[in-house]
């Protein structure tokens, strides 16, 4: 009975351990410096998170978590930037020296698109405005993203982010919004082509109506419909269960920059659903150490 209780307990101080080294990315993962105001639109704040190393490299991330381009609209609504959902990614990311830029945007039901996507512009251009105030390279920025996250990083990646025409004052829009290292994991790349229930109802809601209804705003919308040659480095990671966004939005991603002679990886996760933990899949793969590979490779190394 003795040694059944010892077993007992030591199964017990196991259990612990392997939740605490679960949980202690979730819960040492905090900003140094929190709601950092990188643009207004209509009186409305855009805020920013930022994770500072301990000791900065010189490079930035932008970061993009996914919520379907949606929040909610009371006044106690959780912000974007809140999400836990790369918590391990950041965690990795800040020990290897990168400065994380954990951006909120509009949503829907509120604000269609094109205004995440505008706000996804914002976020890097004042992050590049700000670059020696942060001690990164201004010419060297990479974006991470997740579903409609990732569609937003995608559109970073592929979109040619030059300042807007006009006279603005504001010297934040006189930077581009281009990155230079993207990593997409299930990402949204050509939303007219999505058609599962959960994808079709987020789609509709952001983009304010069917693609049946106005294909050139689903065109302009989709990140396969900018790539070029010129693009930066993309690594997509996608689930092929995922009943959210297909799988073949990142085939479809894939192709489209091979196309154009841009260097892509497209890492499949075998039975992955939606969601960064990809649930159903049974592999042991470390996405975090993928993600944070590639930008060592893909940002950090190359010039």
């Amino acid at each position: 009975m003795v040694r059944d209780l010892e077993a007992h307990s030591k199964r017990k101080v196991r259990t612990i351990l392997s939740l605490a080294l679960v949980l202690s990315p979730l819960l040492s993962a905090q900003p140094s410096e929190q709601n950092i105001v990188f643009g207004t639109h209509s009186g409305l704040a855009l805020l920013m998170d930022i994770y500072k190393p301990r000791s900065p490299n010189g490079y930035g991330i932008v970061v993009i978590p996914g919520s379907g381009w949606h929040t909610g609209l009371g006044y106690d609504a959780n912000l974007l930037k809140q999400s836990r959902e790369f918590a391990l990614y950041m965690q990795k990311l800040t020990a290897a020296g990168y400065t994380l830029f954990v951006a909120t945007h509009r949503a829907a039901p509120r604000f269609k698109f094109p205004a995440a996507v505008e706000d996804a512009h914002r976020a890097v251009r004042f992050v590049r405005n700000n670059a020696a105030r942060y001690g990164i390279d201004k010419d060297r920025i990479g974006a991470l993203g997740g579903s409609s996250g990732g569609h937003l990083v995608s559109m970073l990646g592929t979109m040619d982010g030059k300042p807007p025409a006009g006279d603005s004052k504001d010297p934040v829009e006189h930077q581009s919004s281009k990155v230079q290292c993207v990593v997409a994991l299930y990402p949204v790349t050509d939303p007219a082509k999505v058609e599962t229930v959960n994808g079709l109802q987020a789609i509709t809601s952001f983009m304010g109506a069917p693609a049946r209804f106005d294909q050139k705003r689903f065109r302009d919308a989709a990140p396969v419909t900018y790539v070029s040659a010129d693009d930066p480095p993309f690594l997509l990671i996608h689930g092929d269960a995922d009943r959210t966004v297909p799988y073949n939005q990142s085939e479809i991603m894939e192709a489209a920059l091979k196309a154009a002679g841009v260097t892509v990886k497209l890492v499949r996760v075998p039975g992955g659903d939606h969601g960064s933990n990809f649930p159903g899949n049974t592999q042991q793969m470390d996405w975090p150490q993928m993600t944070l590979d590639w930008f060592e490779t893909h940002l950090k190394a190359r010039r």
